[in-house]
């Protein structure tokens, strides 16, 4: 048999029948060049993967550094990115190679996630102006996203990397522990001018924040400290200086949003916790980046330095890729 071309790497913090499906999924792909590394930071061993090589970890190591112990253990030209709890059509590798080959200046490809038949998850990602990052078509129907098009990067859930591109601007930043290292690694991607396309057809199902839970204050803290460090690393200087104005729009359009009873702070309320937390967890997580700084402008030097987009161009990008603090808040 031919030597695999892409290594899919799978973190598991589950590791439970979610995980035995996505699997299975994987077994049946048309395409056969490719290798399975499953990565258990469960602490308690996965028995459940057969093609797969198993890389054990005592603890949750976050998902940023048990990808990357994934993508080191691999020498493929293409590695991939699959959630745990993602299940894998068919044709989702063999139409994200097929891209990779027509698009060679492209180092990233966006899977078409969907939540079922009728709804996507995802076709790409946007980003805000204070920083958070959400899925592209989120809630709507595939129909709608049906071409291979530009996007701005994609969501780690299920995505296709060019190992030429990891070299150059590295792989994700494992101070992030859990969320928004796509979007980092994405951002600067796009800033050493690398390419991202939406691949309609690679088509994976995703049972939404199956291992976190949908609103938890985990979630909460992580979401709300990683959008800060991907800002602050990644954000042009002129962002920079109004990111206080935009997270202060999006926090009053989640007050409204707990009020109408709909969007992510009224789900945080619905599952239990007070509303009184989350300005708890929001300080904690400005806290936290006030914390890192100094090391995280380090790497905002180096970003800018390896860069080939300038400033102006990035900025430009970004809008066209952007999404309403109001949406943000609603979704």
């Amino acid at each position: 048999m031919p030597a695999p071309i892409v290594t899919v790497v799978v973190a598991t913090l589950a590791a439970d029948d979610a995980l035995a499906d996505c699997l299975r999924s994987l077994e049946g792909q048309t395409f056969e060049r490719f290798e399975v590394i499953v990565v258990d930071n469960s602490g308690r061993g996965c028995a459940i993967a057969r093609r797969a090589r198993i890389l054990a970890n005592d603890s949750n190591i976050g998902f940023g550094a048990a990808m990357n112990q994934g993508f080191r253990q691999s020498r493929t030209p293409l590695v991939a990115t699959l959630n745990d709890d993602a299940v894998a059509h068919p044709k989702w590798l063999e139409t994200l190679v097929a891209a990779a080959e027509k698009y060679p200046r492209a180092g990233m490809f966006a899977a078409e996630v969907r939540l079922n038949e009728k709804q996507l998850d995802s076709a790409g990602m946007l980003i805000a102006r204070d920083g958070s990052s959400k899925q592209r078509g989120h809630g709507e129907p595939p129909e709608k996203f049906a071409n291979q098009q530009d996007a701005l990067l994609p969501s780690g859930s299920a995505a296709l990397y060019r190992r030429k591109m990891l070299d150059e601007i590295g792989m994700f930043d494992e101070s992030f522990f859990l969320y928004c290292e796509d979007t980092d690694l994405g951002l600067r991607g796009r800033r050493a001018g690398w390419d991202c396309v939406y691949v309609a057809g690679a088509i994976v199902e995703h049972r939404y924040s199956h291992s976190a839970g949908r609103a938890s204050p985990m979630k909460a803290y992580y979401v709300e400290r990683n959008r800060l460090y991907t800002a602050i690393k990644n954000f042009p200087l002129s962002m920079l200086l109004v990111l206080p104005f935009a997270e202060c729009a999006r926090y009053f359009w989640h007050a409204v949003s707990i009020l109408q009873g709909s969007g992510k702070a009224a789900e945080f309320r619905a599952a239990g916790y007070s509303a009184w937390r989350l300005p708890f967890l929001v300080f904690r997580a400005h806290l936290a980046a006030l914390f890192r700084l100094p090391r995280l402008w380090r790497k905002r030097r180096g970003i800018a330095k390896a860069a080939r987009l300038n400033a102006r161009e990035f900025r430009a990008l970004l809008k066209t890729h952007s999404i309403a603090l109001r949406r943000v808040a609603a979704l």
